[in-house]
Protein backbone atom coordinates (compact mmCIF):
# COMPACT_ATOMS: atom_id res chain seq x y z
CA UNK A 1 0.00 0.00 0.00
CA UNK A 2 0.95 3.88 -0.76
CA UNK A 3 0.04 6.73 -0.34
CA UNK A 4 -3.20 7.91 1.86
CA UNK A 5 -1.49 6.71 5.09
CA UNK A 6 2.25 7.21 4.83
CA UNK A 7 3.80 9.42 7.33
CA UNK A 8 5.07 12.46 5.47
CA UNK A 9 6.02 15.34 7.46
CA UNK A 10 2.86 18.36 6.64
CA UNK A 11 3.84 20.82 4.30
CA UNK A 12 4.70 24.08 5.51
CA UNK A 13 1.30 26.20 5.17
CA UNK A 14 -0.41 23.40 6.74
CA UNK A 15 1.67 23.88 9.56
CA UNK A 16 1.16 27.47 9.94
CA UNK A 17 -2.72 26.35 10.06
CA UNK A 18 -2.14 23.35 12.52
CA UNK A 19 0.32 26.23 15.03
CA UNK A 20 -2.80 28.74 14.49
CA UNK A 21 -5.77 26.14 15.59
CA UNK A 22 -3.22 25.29 18.41
CA UNK A 23 -2.91 28.72 19.63
CA UNK A 24 -6.28 29.56 18.29
CA UNK A 25 -7.51 26.90 21.64
CA UNK A 26 -4.63 27.18 23.60
CA UNK A 27 -4.20 30.57 24.65
CA UNK A 28 -7.54 31.30 25.67
CA UNK A 29 -7.60 27.98 27.35
CA UNK A 30 -4.28 29.04 29.36
CA UNK A 31 -6.05 32.35 30.26
CA UNK A 32 -9.30 30.74 31.84
CA UNK A 33 -7.07 28.17 33.89
CA UNK A 34 -4.68 31.17 35.07
CA UNK A 35 -7.61 32.50 36.34
CA UNK A 36 -9.31 29.54 38.03
CA UNK A 37 -6.32 29.24 40.07
CA UNK A 38 -6.24 32.59 41.03
CA UNK A 39 -10.01 32.85 42.47
CA UNK A 40 -9.92 29.43 43.61
CA UNK A 41 -6.50 30.79 45.93
CA UNK A 42 -8.71 34.02 46.56
CA UNK A 43 -11.84 31.93 47.85
CA UNK A 44 -9.82 30.03 49.91
CA UNK A 45 -7.33 31.99 51.58
CA UNK A 46 -9.89 34.98 51.95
Amino acid sequence: MTGENSQSPPSPDRRALITFAWLWVGLPLAYGLYELVRKATQLFTG
